[in-house]
């Protein structure tokens, strides 16, 4: 199977299934003497966890991090960073009933009939438990970035129909954690809750939005070609599960304004804001692929998970018809869980593109 590795020179590859013995990866190119902030790396794998709320699923797993080479004394070495996260809660029953059987919006059908095999539990490979291992060499990238003043934060601006109207710079995005639902517009988080339990109530799970935002970048990440940076956002993104769309900048509202009115106007260098500043920021801090020094900010959007706890019509392997019904522990809405995750991807995407920069000069 290919695909499994992420990166040019900061390389995630990983490994695992959702109810295999864990899952893990191999970091490479994680440059030496980086500090490594093991109670950070824990906390961010705490926020992807499942159980960690009643709008999640109840998997009841601890996510123990154990790092296997790579670190000496609290700092990388510049060798292959291995890691594990060991599956301590596995209930592979739950998943007995889909020996045979194709769940419908799931990669059942299309993983057997490509590989002529498919572990049934859970999904396998193609579970979203997977994102363990990009949370972890996630948090590694923001370390990276933290030590060159760049941040990365994402938050649910929409569930469903309710979204906040507030733009991130009217948010505090300090906030974001103060709510189970990872929104911080406090009076929309309510609403979103509330939302996520009546659809949990019907035994159905609901979609939306994550929208991310990267400050401090510098101006010069990605390449004009097929390497921009956008664009390697947009894959990023579009690997994670149950995502669906991706937007940068006024996205898909570009259509909606003529040039005139969408176009980013600089600002004279001799201005109090700096060096090629905009008077807005409808890019998304990203201009012919390379990165402009504004605020990078994009929307993910999420499709509601494909498990329900209803009865649908669905088939066999032998392909004759079937009725099936979601069992076991799964998420009614999969967005506050995968706030980290997006988190994550885009750290690895910028600490990639950072480093390939470095290496551009002498």
């Amino acid at each position: 199977m290919a695909g499994n590795s992420f990166g040019t020179l900061f390389k995630l590859t990983s490994f695992g299934e959702s109810h295999g013995p864990g899952i893990g990866g191999v970091i490479d190119g994680c440059p030496a003497g980086l500090k490594v902030d093991f109670e950070f790396i824990q906390k961010e794998l705490t926020r992807r966890k499942p159980g960690q709320s009643r709008i999640t699923t109840q998997r009841n797993e601890e996510d123990t991090l154990e790092f296997l080479s790579g670190i000496f004394e609290g700092q990388t070495t510049g060798t292959p960073i291995a890691f594990i996260v060991r599956n301590e809660y596995q209930k592979p029953k739950d998943y007995s009933h889909l020996k045979d059987s194709y769940r419908p919006s799931h990669a059942d059908f299309t993983y057997e009939k490509k590989y002529g095999i498919r572990d049934y539990r859970g999904g396998g490979r193609s579970s979203a438990r997977e994102t363990v291992a990009r949370v972890v060499a996630g948090a590694i990238a923001k370390l990276i970035l933290i030590q060159n003043g760049i941040s990365v934060s994402a938050f649910v601006k929409q569930v469903g129909k309710i979204k906040t109207e507030k733009n991130f710079n009217q948010l505090d995005l300090s906030k974001t954690e103060n709510t189970i639902v990872r929104c911080p517009d406090e009076a929309v988080s309510e609403k979103m809750i509330s939302h996520i339990e009546e659809i949990k109530k019907q035994g159905d799970t609901v979609g939306g939005i994550i929208q991310c935002v990267i400050l401090g970048a510098p101006v010069g990440l990605g390449e004009p070609v097929f390497d921009k940076l956008n664009a390697a956002l947009g894959y990023a993104m579009l690997g994670i599960n149950a995502v669906k769309g991706f937007e940068i900048g006024s996205g898909f509202n570009s259509v909606n304004f003529k040039g005139s009115e969408l176009n980013d106007l600089f600002l004279p260098f001799d201005s109090a804001q700096g060096d090629g500043t905009t008077k807005t920021n409808n890019s998304g801090g990203i201009q012919g692929g390379i990165s402009n020094g504004m605020p990078i900010y994009f929307n993910v959007a999420f499709k509601p998970v494909a498990t329900i706890m209803q009865k649908q019509s669905s088939i066999n392997s032998k392909g004759e018809e079937i009725i099936l019904e979601g069992k076991g522990r799964h998420d009614p809405c999969v967005l506050p869980r995968a706030v980290p995750i997006v988190e994550s991807m885009a750290a690895l995407v910028i600490a990639d593109f950072l480093l390939l920069s470095k290496s551009n000069k002498l």
